[in-house]
């Protein structure tokens, strides 16, 4: 469903924001999409190294295909002649695509992907990229403590990653989640940074818009 809809915000977009023609990148992510599905029809619970970097291949064509897309709507922005709904409408749609696409990285990535963590045992899972608040309240008060990773074998699904994402884009910061690697840090600062930008776009529209208003 978030490869959909994303895949659908991208085919909205306006011609001047989209490289080459507009279909072409939903229909590579909807044939990654297709090819996963087949191999995990109803769970996740086999991977291949095809699988996996299909897997991959998806999450980054959203994201880089976005971030592209997000430059084109800074040299829009700088245009006089662009309607200021218009720009709006698209940098909304930068913005909610880029929460997908990094949550997508961010949930294929942690702990060696969806199917890593629901199939291994946890010693043999490898190094965690994200700390969520389940992996720590394991010594609080009893109702809080009985849903932790140690007590109950809590494993993030695609939703925390999801939420991980959306606030990262909205506080453009770590909330209460926090990055323990490299690579990590990296995405969660990449994702803020466009996060950021395409608020200052808006925002610096409106600006001029106002000004422009007040002048005449």
């Amino acid at each position: 469903m978030a490869v959909g809809a994303a895949g659908l915000l991208y085919a909205l977009l306006p011609s001047s924001l989209v490289v080459g023609p507009r279909y072409v990148v939903p229909a590579v992510e909807a044939a990654l999409l297709v090819a996963l599905v087949v191999t995990n029809p109803v769970r996740l619970v086999r991977e291949t190294r095809w699988s996996r970097w299909a897997a991959m291949a998806l999450a980054v064509v959203m994201v880089v295909t976005n971030l592209v897309s997000l430059g084109l709507l800074v040299g829009e922005a700088s245009r006089e002649s662009t309607p200021g709904s218009s720009l709006l409408v698209a940098a909304l749609q930068v913005w909610a695509t880029n929460v997908v696409g990094f949550a997508l990285l961010y949930w294929e990535l942690d702990r060696g992907g969806p199917v890593s963590r629901r199939e291994r045992p946890r010693s043999q899972l490898p190094a965690a990229d994200f700390r969520f608040s389940q992996d720590e309240d394991d010594d609080t008060v009893d109702e809080v403590s009985r849903g932790s990773s140690r007590h109950a074998g809590w494993v993030p699904v695609f939703v925390d990653y999801l939420y991980v994402s959306l606030t990262n884009s909205s506080a453009f910061s770590p909330t209460d989640t926090m990055p323990l690697t490299s690579r990590a840090k990296v995405l969660m600062g990449t994702e803020a940074s466009a996060a950021l930008l395409t608020s200052l776009v808006v925002v610096a529209r409106a600006v001029g818009g106002l000004a422009g208003g007040s002048g005449g």
